[in-house]
């Protein structure tokens, strides 16, 4: 089972904002890769180059956008075959708009090990307000491609369970799930925790992560332009 992250970002401005000294897209997608999602897609428009730039030395692929008129379902389309390139294995995928900068690592970690036990649309809440990233398993890809161009992402999420598409709101007490970029890190409320393992057992929270060397990705970002796959990826 491998669980892809696709951050998807509808302007330059939007990917590079300032997310506590950082630029948001660069928190994601290190946010994603700690919590174990594989492989990392963004998604976004980079005419001069400075998201690529803001991912340099990071696991992050950068896609080409699809062209508008497919709107944020065309977007996370373009990010989900990006990803079903790189890894064949890839059966779910994170959706995750930039804004949405804070979620914790634990929290990707969290879905990760839910998908794992549970079928349908996954989606965190805090407090019992349902928020980002969900995961969308690739089960349910072909009627997520067919919903309207024109719905936001909250939308879309609304008319795939509308559709009869089974899905499971995990409360995970990460408000980064719900408050976005124009809330400050300081001003964030209280991180709560998942008041139970979502996967159904028990997970010592950096475990693995602490068994591993210390040291940096060797590549990043490599950039897989629109309707061209990266040859030299495996999958």
């Amino acid at each position: 089972m491998t669980v892809a992250a696709v951050i998807l970002a509808a302007t330059e401005e939007s990917a590079l904002a300032d997310a506590d000294g950082q630029p948001r897209v660069r928190r994601l997608v290190d946010a994603a890769w700690s919590g174990g999602a594989v492989p990392v897609i963004v998604v976004a428009p980079d005419t001069a180059g400075a998201v690529a730039t803001a991912l340099a030395g990071s696991p992050a692929t950068l896609a080409e956008p699809a062209p508008k008129t497919g709107g944020p379902v065309g977007q996370i389309a373009r990010g989900i075959d990006v990803a079903h390139s790189q890894v064949n294995e890839t059966d779910a995928a994170l959706v995750w708009p930039v804004r949405l900068c804070w979620v914790d690592p634990e929290t990707v970690t969290s879905l990760i090990e839910a998908h794992g036990v549970r079928t349908g649309v996954l989606r965190p809440a805090y407090e019992g307000k349902p928020g980002w990233p969900i995961v969308l398993p690739f089960s349910a890809l072909e009627a997520f491609r067919h919903l309207r161009a024109d719905r936001g992402p909250d939308e879309l999420v609304e008319d795939l369970l509308g559709g009869r598409v089974s899905a499971h709101v995990l409360e995970l007490g990460d408000p980064g799930v719900t408050h976005d970029g124009s809330v400050s890190r300081s001003e964030l409320p209280a991180y709560l925790g998942p008041p139970e393992p979502a996967g159904g057992h028990v997970h010592e929270w950096g475990a693995a992560a602490a068994d591993r060397p210390d040291e940096g990705p060797l590549e990043g970002p490599s950039l897989a332009p629109y309707g061209q796959a990266d040859p030299d990826r495996p999958g």
